[in-house]
């Protein structure tokens, strides 16, 4: 039976859906759930990653230190990871204190055209022997071809595995399996794929991906996540499961986790709202459903229009700036 190693970002990714709020108890019950589940990696932290705790992105409620040593001291079984975009994260002030309270898996994330970025970060976390991945954020936006010359860049640099993000919901399925299949062929380490929800395919678009050559994909308890939320965790090894892959985790365990996410994390499960079908479309990171609402609110202007006019702006995360200023734009247009 083939197997498939299941990452879950529920408390990364989860904290774009409360503004990077998540709290310690929180993180305690989900971590000691998903410990129970045998998940392999649990992955913790602000939503951007170590370090991206801001005005700009959003301040979280607690600090990094604080998030990975709650999450450390209730995994046992499972391995603690975090994502890593350098430029929120540096070597010394944030991947240092994180190898000395013990995160196994650090996941060094570029835009799917940048990868050059990670060559220090990625470098730093093999040497201290730690299990590291390359992360092409945004995949999307970039042709096959591009994302596998990015990838093999990350491979050379001693990642031991590249995962393709789906950062805006983007992708159906004949999508991911050309660029899973292009990376597959190519790499001479394990593919992985993180999925979004927005055109209601993440579950389709995982399945998709390991068919085509991955061995790694991402879920998160009731798909929460930013945006119309991930591939759904609990759904997800059931599926892969029905198919035949073996993923290591108990399925009752992950149904009770699951309950424990819907319960303690999220004032709702994620949906896929008008706004969320929208960003997917506009190929707009997933992020920035709830900054649009707000600021389309303010000028008085539709955010769907923002998101198709921020996706022909091929807008980054980390450029919430522009949200502000498409805007009042669009604004300016109507009156």
């Amino acid at each position: 039976m083939p197997s498939v190693l299941v990452s879950d970002p529920t408390l990364r990714d989860g904290n774009h859906a409360v503004k990077h709020q998540l709290g310690t108890e929180q993180m305690a019950r989900y971590a000691a759930a998903a410990d129970a589940a045998r998940i392999p990696v649990v992955e913790v932290g602000h939503g951007n990653g170590l370090g991206a705790s801001s005005l700009q992105v959003g301040r979280a409620a607690i600090p990094d230190r604080q998030m990975l040593e709650v999450a450390r001291e209730n995994l046992r079984n499972s391995k603690l990871g975090v994502h890593v975009i350098p430029g929120f994260a540096t070597i010394r002030r944030e991947l240092e204190p994180a190898v000395e309270i013990g995160v196994d898996v650090f996941r060094i994330a570029s835009h799917c055209t940048e990868a050059d970025l990670t060559q220090g970060h990625i470098t730093y976390a093999r040497e201290q022997s730690r299990e590291v991945y390359g992360v092409l954020m945004m995949s999307h936006m970039a042709a096959p071809e591009t994302l596998r010359d990015e990838a093999l860049k990350m491979q050379s640099y001693g990642a031991e595995g590249v995962v393709l993000m789906d950062s805006a919901g983007a992708f159906l399925p004949p999508d991911v399996t050309t660029r899973i299949g292009l990376l597959a062929d190519a790499l001479d380490i394990p593919v992985g794929f993180h999925a979004h929800n927005n055109l209601g395919s993440a579950i389709a678009n995982s399945v998709a991906a390991v068919q085509a050559g991955a061995t790694i994909v991402d879920g998160t308890a009731r798909g929460f996540g930013a945006g119309a939320g991930n591939a759904q965790l609990e759904v997800l090894v059931a599926v892969l499961e029905k198919l035949g892959y073996e993923t290591g985790i108990d399925l009752y365990r992950v149904l009770d986790a699951a309950d424990v996410a819907e319960r303690e994390l999220m004032p709702k499960v994620p949906t896929i709202d008008s706004v969320s079908v929208v960003s997917g479309l506009a190929g707009v990171f997933s992020g920035y459903a709830g900054p649009v609402k707000r600021v389309a609110s303010e000028f008085g202007v539709d955010p769907r229009d923002v998101f198709f006019e921020l996706g022909r702006r091929g807008v980054v995360a980390g450029q919430e700036d522009l949200i502000l200023e498409v805007a009042s734009e669009l604004a300016g247009e109507s009156s």
